[in-house]
C-alpha cells in the first residue's frame, strides 16, 4: 500500500510538472514579464487538472465580488432588501409636525431622487406643512471612511468607484458638461442642470486648436467640502461640449440638499436645521419607506455588470448584520472570513480582504483558496442560484465580448466573473466543455505591459493567450 501511494503521489509530481509545461506555452503569448497564476479543476474533483503558481498570492480585482456574492447570499439571503425610510418624532397638528423629520438610509444602491419625491409626496398627504423641529439625515447604519484603504486617490471622482456611502442617491453621481472658450486662453466655462444640488467651478485653460500644449496639459477635478469641485488643466477648442460625469464624494450632504429641495417644492417649510445623524436612535413613527429589489436582483447585476457600488455596501452590510455593529469596512472583511469558514467550511488562511468590490490594491488571494470558492458554489448551485448571475460568454454583461474566449469558440460555454485593474485581467468561473465535463478555473494575470506604441492594440496579446489556452481546455476536457 506505501508502494502504490508512493507512485500515486510520483506520478502526480510528473503530471503537474507536465502541466506546467503545457501552459508555459500558452504563457510565451503574452508580453515579456507577465505574471501568471492559473488553476483548473473539475467541478466535484479533489484535485487541480491544471496548476500553474496556484499556490501564487495575487490582486483578485473583480473577482473579489464572487466571494462578496456568496457571503451575502450566507448571511442576508437571497430576499434581503435595503430599506430607506422617512420617519416623524412627534405628532403632526393643524398641518405642523410638532418634532423631527427623520430620512433614514440604509445603503440602498438602486434608489432614486424619484423615491424621495415619493417620500416627501406622502408626508404631504399627512397633511404636513411646516415641520417645527430639524431635518436628520440618518446614515448610522455605517461608520467610519465611506472610502476603503487601497482605493487609488486619482480614482475617487470617477464615477465607477463613488463612496458607497449610507445615503446613496442616483448612485451618488453627476454628470456636467464643459465648454470651451471663443478664444484661446480663456477659461471654459461649466454647464451644470440645476437638479444637481452641486457647486462646479472652472479654472479650464481654453487652447488653441492643433496647439502643441495639448499633449501635456491635462483636465483634471480637484473635490472640495459641501460637495463642491473645481476643474483644473486644459481644454483644446472645440465645436461641441465636453460631457463629464464625476462621483458625490459627500453623500449624506447630497441627500440632505434633495431632500431639502423635495420639501420646498412640495411647499413644506421647517424651522431648524438640516443635521445628521450618525450614530444609532430610537426609530420614529415611520411615514413611509421604499426598498431596494431582493439581494439576488442586486448580485446579479454585480456581477453581470461588475458594479463596484452594489459591492461595497452589501460588504459594509455583511459586517452590520453579522456583528450587529454599524458597518465598517473591517467588520466586513471579519465577517466574510468568517461566514465562509462556519456555513461554507472554507478557510482563506492568508488570503487578504479589504473591500467588496475589488477596487482595492491591498486584497491578496490565490487560485487554489478562490478554487474552494467556486467548488463550494459548483456543489451548492441548485440552493444558490448562483452560476446562473455570473456573465456568459458572448451574451451578456462584461463577457460579452471577450475576443479571446470567442477565438476559443467558447460562447456559450463559460460563465465567469472577470476582473480587471491597471495591468490586471483575470477569470473566475466555469466551462463546460466538449465532453459535457463542468470545470472550474481561475486566471489571475498581472504585470501586463506593452510598449507605448503598442498600446491601442494592447489586449491582442490576452486575446491570443485566452483563446489557445481555453481552446485546448474545451477540447481535451
Amino acid at each position: 500500500m506505501r508502494f502504490s501511494s508512493f507512485i500515486i503521489g510520483l506520478t502526480s509530481i510528473f503530471t503537474l510538472s507536465a502541466q506546467a509545461a503545457s501552459v508555459d506555452e500558452y504563457v510565451q503569448q503574452l508580453p515579456a514579464g507577465s505574471n501568471l497564476a492559473f488553476l483548473a479543476q473539475k467541478v466535484g474533483a479533489s484535485s487541480p487538472t491544471m496548476d500553474y503558481h496556484g499556490q501564487q498570492m495575487a490582486l483578485p480585482a473583480s473577482t473579489q465580488k464572487v466571494i462578496t456574492a456568496l457571503a451575502a447570499l450566507l448571511q442576508l439571503g437571497p430576499d434581503y432588501r435595503f430599506t430607506t425610510t422617512l420617519e416623524r418624532r412627534g405628532d403632526v397638528e393643524d398641518g405642523v409636525l410638532q418634532g423631527d423629520l427623520i430620512a433614514r438610509f440604509s445603503g440602498d444602491p438602486t434608489l432614486r431622487r424619484q423615491n424621495i419625491r415619493n417620500l416627501v409626496t406622502a408626508l404631504k398627504k399627512e397633511g404636513v406643512q411646516r415641520i417645527s423641529g430639524n431635518i436628520l439625515i440618518d446614515t448610522s447604519v455605517f461608520t467610519s471612511h465611506d472610502k476603503a484603504p487601497g482605493w487609488p486617490w486619482n480614482d475617487m471622482t470617477q464615477c465607477f468607484s463613488a463612496p458607497p456611502s449610507a445615503a446613496i442617491i442616483d448612485r451618488n453621481c453627476f454628470s456636467v458638461s464643459l465648454y470651451s472658450a471663443a478664444k484661446a486662453n480663456d477659461t471654459a466655462f461649466v454647464r451644470i442642470a440645476s437638479y444637481y444640488p452641486v457647486t462646479v467651478f472652472s479654472q479650464v485653460r481654453t487652447l488653441a486648436r492643433g496647439s502643441a500644449d495639448a499633449r501635456y496639459c491635462e483636465l483634471d477635478v480637484v473635490p472640495g467640502d459641501l460637495n463642491r469641485y473645481t476643474l483644473t488643466g486644459c481644454l483644446p477648442q472645440r465645436s461641441d461640449p465636453l460631457p463629464l460625469a464625476f462621483a458625490i464624494q459627500d453623500g449624506a450632504g447630497y441627500a440632505g440638499a434633495i431632500i431639502k429641495d423635495e420639501l420646498k417644492t412640495a411647499g413644506i417649510s421647517y424651522d431648524g436645521s438640516l443635521m445628521r445623524q450618525t450614530k444609532p436612535e430610537e426609530p420614529g413613527t415611520v411615514i413611509a419607506s421604499v426598498n431596494s429589489p431582493p439581494l439576488h436582483d442586486l448580485l446579479r447585476i454585480m456581477l453581470k455588470k461588475s458594479d463596484n457600488m452594489i459591492a461595497d455596501t452589501v460588504f459594509r452590510t455583511i459586517g452590520r448584520e453579522y456583528f450587529g455593529v454599524q458597518g465598517t469596512w473591517r467588520a466586513g472583511a471579519d465577517a466574510v472570513r468568517q461566514l465562509l469558514r462556519q456555513k461554507a467550511g472554507i478557510d482563506l488562511g492568508n488570503t487578504i480582504v479589504v473591500d467588496g468590490s475589488g477596487l482595492s490594491r491591498h486584497n491578496l488571494i490565490s487560485p487554489t483558496t478562490m478554487m474552494k470558492v467556486l467548488q463550494y458554489i459548483a456543489a451548492h448551485d441548485s440552493e444558490l442560484n448562483f452560476i446562473s448571475m455570473l456573465p456568459l460568454a458572448g451574451h451578456d454583461g462584461s463577457l460579452q465580448y471577450r475576443a479571446g474566449l470567442d477565438i476559443a469558440g467558447v460562447n456559450g460555454k463559460v460563465s465567469a466573473k472577470t476582473g480587471s485593474l491597471q495591468g490586471v485581467y483575470n477569470l473566475a468561473g466555469f466551462i463546460t466543455t466538449a465532453s459535457g465535463q463542468k470545470m472550474a478555473f481561475v486566471q489571475f494575470l498581472s504585470g501586463y505591459a506593452v510598449p507605448p506604441a503598442d498600446y491601442r492594440n494592447r489586449r491582442i496579446p490576452l486575446s491570443r493567450f485566452e483563446g489557445r489556452l481555453y481552446k485546448d481546455i474545451y477540447r481535451n476536457n
